[in-house]
């Protein structure tokens, strides 16, 4: 593995007016890639997956987590858990394909076996051809392992180095910010979640939804309905930054019906609504009447994958009358995202520009996004000192 540059990031830890954005190596460095996962995605509570992924008792999925190989479990009490998906006996992958399972994870390899909370409940012929126990082999000890996990708003989040603070302090702006919202949300069928393939760095998808300033370049018709006048920025230091709109207009459909909004909302939210970026890898969307999440799967210096998924107040099935509107919707947020493609991936070829120095930040316009860099930047430099 070639050296870590470890210069130039005090230039972004600064004001929005006189910092640089993050070097290039941030965003084509192998070395960074791998720093990176360790010190942001690792320490700190990332999103992996959603509850809908695994909607019945016994639901299994597998996944990896930037080469962590991972198992998502709903056991009998309907709690999730996620694992190593790895047998504590040799090593091997236990699942290779999202299944239910009735009872028992068997290892492929030696059929070793673990119940749906990761306990190892049997060893076949462990001690012998006749024997399936063995004094030197203590269950209690060899579960499997397990990742500190936590889900919220349908958002499965995990810590995988164990050392980050509790999720409830982790998250506890963003749940205050939005503690109306703090309320069941039911996906919206099958057109309601979708992924999009991008060639880019995770960073740049977050550093893009941060700010509204290529709204109207980049979302034209967007635009027409809540036009960068109407925007307005949200920073948190060192927890989230991102925009709202003060005029939200709600879809309708052909008979002029919308979604049923959510209980209990004040009336801010008549005409509000507000996207952030949960840090290190969510984005959310907030509305009266109805919730989305992207969750930001890196897979390498220049790709990453955006999971969408949509939720609303009531459960589909109790609206079928609107089921074209939840299509419509879909459709209608998935060209927004496209329309997103573009830029993000024409940044990061942009990044192989040797000369490029990080950029020069719009101090009125890129502050939620110099947030981000700036979060980023202060992790790395704790991470370094502690090494």
């Amino acid at each position: 593995m070639s050296s870590i540059p470890h210069s130039n990031l005090d230039s972004v830890l600064t004001s929005t007016d006189k910092a640089k954005g993050l070097p290039n190596e941030h965003y084509v460095s192998e070395a960074v890639f791998e720093e990176e996962k360790k010190a942001i995605l690792f320490d700190n509570w990332s999103a992996i997956g959603t509850g809908k992924d695994i909607p019945n008792i016994g639901d299994v999925k597998p996944l990896h987590f930037v080469g962590m190989p991972l198992i998502m479990v709903r056991d009998e009490n309907n709690q999730i858990n996620v694992f190593q998906n790895t047998c504590r006996h040799r090593g091997m992958i236990l699942i290779e394909e999202p299944t239910n399972i009735s009872g028992i994870i068997r290892c492929p390899y030696h059929s070793w076996c673990y119940n749906l909370k990761g306990d190892l409940c049997a060893t076949p012929m462990v001690g012998g051809i006749d024997t399936n126990s063995h004094d030197s082999i203590k269950n209690k000890e060899l579960g499997l392992f397990e990742i500190r996990s936590n889900v919220w708003q349908d958002i499965i989040f995990v810590n995988i180095s164990g050392t980050a603070p509790a999720f409830k302090e982790y998250a506890s702006k963003v749940i205050e910010r939005w503690s109306e919202f703090e309320k069941p949300i039911y996906h919206g069928g099958k057109t309601s979640s979708f992924s999009l393939a991008l060639e880019t760095n995770w960073k740049l998808a977050v550093e893009n939804y941060c700010e509204s300033y290529h709204l109207p370049w980049v979302h034209p018709e967007l635009n027409v309905t809540s036009s960068i006048e109407d925007h307005y920025h949200i920073e948190e230091i060192g927890a989230f930054s991102g925009q709202g709109s003060h005029v939200y207009n709600q879809i309708k459909n052909e008979d002029g019906k919308v979604f049923p909004d959510f209980d209990g909302l004040s009336n801010k939210w008549d005409k509000t609504s507000e996207y952030i970026a949960l840090y290190p890898n969510v984005l959310l969307g907030v509305h009266r009447d109805h919730f989305f999440s992207i969750i930001i799967e890196p897979i390498a210096t220049n790709k990453t994958i955006e999971h969408i998924s949509l939720y609303y107040s009531k459960n589909p099935s109790e609206m079928p009358q609107l089921n074209s509107l939840i299509d419509e919707n879909a459709s209608f947020w998935k060209t927004v995202f496209q329309e997103d493609i573009g830029v993000v991936e024409g940044m990061q070829r942009g990044r192989n520009g040797l000369m490029f120095d990080g950029g020069k930040f719009s101090p009125i316009m890129d502050s939620a996004t110099h947030c981000f860099h700036r979060w980023i930047a202060q992790t790395l430099k704790d991470f370094r000192s502690d090494l």
